[in-house]
C-alpha cells in the first residue's frame, strides 16, 4: 500500500506532467534521487515484484493443483522477492507461510473452480506489463535494487 501511495501522492501533484508512471522515473533518475527508499522508482519497482509474486503464485495454483497453498507460496515467493531480500526480510516470509490459508478455503474465497479462466486472463493480460516495467527500470539501471 506505501508503494501506491507514493506513486499516487506524487502524480496528484501534477496529473498531466505525471500522466505515466514512467515519466516520474525518469524524472528522479535525471535528478539523482531514484534509489532513495522513497523514491517513485523505489515504489514502482517494489510494486511491480510484488505483482510478480501475486503473477506466480497464481501461476503456481493453476499448474500445481496438488500442491499445498503454503508449497505454492514459497515456490513464487523464491523465484521472485527471496533474491532481493535480506536475511531478515526472507526469514519473516518463511515464518508467515506457516500462516498461509488452507489452498482450498483459499480458492473458494475467490471464487472456486469458476475463477480459474480469470486468473488465466489476468496472467495472459498482465504478465507481459510487469515486463514492460522490468525493461524499463533495467533501460535505466534501475531494475537491480535491493532491499533497503
Amino acid at each position: 500500500g506505501g508503494n501506491i501511495t507514493r506513486l499516487e501522492t506524487k502524480y496528484n501533484t501534477d496529473p498531466a506532467k505525471y500522466n505515466c508512471l514512467y515519466s516520474m522515473v525518469q524524472e528522479e533518475v535525471e535528478n539523482k534521487t531514484a534509489t532513495g527508499s522513497k523514491s517513485c522508482t523505489n515504489g514502482l519497482l517494489w510494486l511491480t515484484r510484488a505483482m510478480d509474486l501475486l503473477g506466480e503464485l497464481f501461476r503456481n495454483l493453476l499448474e500445481h493443483p496438488d500442491w499445498a497453498m503454503s508449497q505454492a507460496c514459497r515456490d513464487s515467493y523464491s523465484k521472485t522477492l527471496k533474491k532481493w531480500h535480506g536475511w531478515l526480510a526472507s526469514s519473516t516470509f518463511t515464518l508467515a507461510m506457516k500462516l498461509a490459508p488452507d489452498r482450498s478455503k483459499f480458492m473458494e474465497v475467490i471464487g472456486g473452480d469458476a475463477v480459474k479462466d480469470d486468473i488465466q486472463k489476468f496472467l495472459d493480460t498482465f504478465t507481459p506489463l510487469l515486463e514492460e516495467n522490468h525493461k524499463f527500470l533495467a533501460s535505466v539501471g534501475m531494475d537491480a535494487l535491493k532491499a533497503s
